[in-house]
């Protein structure tokens, strides 16, 4: 297998105590490759959104691991853990996430301002391009779009060049086509800038569109390991 990009160990998230604990995560392992796009897919409740949270440093875990490019991220302080996360995990969430106030242009270097380096501006003409962005650049996202801030929200999670893109439902306030539409460019843009992406969706149609799928059933990956 090339390069793991992405582990986890025995991974458990657990809610309240003795009887009545909840197990939203109940000993996940989990390896994804780098360059691999891969779908996690389960109904409501079935621990996928609490495996993206964990995946990317949001939540700490109750037991188990976590590495990112190598590093063990719940080893990390919180301040440090933030920094890492910055640095290396882009998100793409259902609700885009966008900053109103800000341009388009402005919202996708937002991350790499934060962390106080320059954007690599033929890096990010390049993903603007091929997200079909570039008449775009001086709007406001509310002058977009669902689709088009979907968009946006893709280019700002792979322009600071991340380990992994961790994606929640990308699609889920979007219509089928345009679901269908940014689905499209999340792989195309994935493979084009030689991106891992970790999706998580209840929608099979979708998930058909990555190159494996992991399915996700009450805390545990049904039918064999994520390997």
């Amino acid at each position: 297998m090339s390069m793991v990009i992405l582990k986890t160990t025995d991974l458990r998230k657990y809610y309240g105590e003795g009887d009545t604990a909840v197990r939203a995560l109940d000993g996940v392992n989990l390896a994804v490759a780098k360059g691999e796009f891969v779908a996690v897919v389960g109904t409501s409740g079935s621990g996928k959104s609490t495996l993206l949270h964990l995946l990317g440093g949001l939540d700490r875990p109750s037991g188990g691991t976590v590495a990112v490019d190598g590093k063990e991220i719940f080893s990390l302080k919180d301040e440090e853990l933030t920094i890492f996360r910055r640095r290396k995990i882009g998100f793409v969430f259902q609700s885009y996430n966008l900053v109103p106030v800000l341009n388009v242009y402005e919202n996708i270097i937002l991350p790499i301002q934060l962390d106080g380096s320059e954007p690599d501006e033929e890096y990010v003409t390049r993903i603007v391009e091929a997200l079909g962005l570039e008449s775009k650049l001086q709007n406001l996202p509310s002058q977009l779009s669902g689709g088009q801030q979907q968009r946006v929200a893709i280019a700002r999670a792979i322009a600071t060049k991340p380990a992994i893109i961790l994606a929640d439902e990308p699609t889920g306030n979007l219509d089928s086509r345009t679901s269908q539409d940014v689905m499209g460019l999340l792989k195309v843009t994935g493979e084009k800038f030689r991106q891992t992406i970790v999706m998580i969706t209840h929608n099979e149609e979708l998930a058909q569109l990555a190159d494996r799928i992991i399915r996700i059933e009450d805390g545990k990956i049904a039918g064999g390991e994520g390997i």
